[in-house]
């Protein structure tokens, strides 16, 4: 597997792919979770999500895992619970991508509607909601862990098949 910096030289043009994350990627998901946050999940959460109500996509940079988005299917609802990309490949629209991805997916499967928590203080995040199309419904008090107690967090909704 290419190193992720290689991907980056200026005369190559990878792709980016999005595919269903499979128990094997584990530890690329991990080395990718400990390195964009300060409360990373655990393993054992991360095995918990391969299960048929879960959705789990990685995007890809040639054969580079660069990031993963983490859905659950209940009911109509779609929740998503974590997207991440990998700090070397920031600004280069894979979290839209695999965004666009999950949601594309979801209307496929006819579910109505996307809902998602996030930090208050992740305006990067927030934004790339916005921009696709998510509003604000509400808010829960200290629901993230913080370096200084606990976050709020924004939970935002996309309606699906209106």
């Amino acid at each position: 597997m290419p190193k992720l910096e290689s991907l980056y030289d200026p005369s190559q043009d990878p792709e980016l792919t999005v595919r269903p994350l499979v128990r094997e990627d584990l530890p690329e998901i991990l080395d990718i979770e400990r390195q964009c946050h300060s409360h990373p999940w655990t393993e054992g959460l991360f095995l918990d999500c391969f299960k048929p109500s879960y959705r789990l996509w990685g995007a890809c940079l040639g054969d580079s895992l660069v990031g993963f988005s983490i859905v659950v299917y209940m009911l109509d609802e779609v929740q998503l619970l974590n997207l991440c990309a990998h700090p070397n490949a920031r600004g280069r629209g894979i979290g839209g991508h695999l965004l666009r991805h999950l949601i594309a997916e979801a209307t496929g499967e006819n579910m109505n509607q996307v809902v998602l928590e996030v930090r208050l203080s992740n305006s990067v995040a927030s934004k790339l909601y916005r921009k696709e199309g998510f509003e604000e419904i509400g808010r829960r008090p200290r629901y993230y862990p913080a370096p200084s107690g606990r976050e709020d967090a924004r939970v935002m909704s996309l309606l699906l098949n209106p």
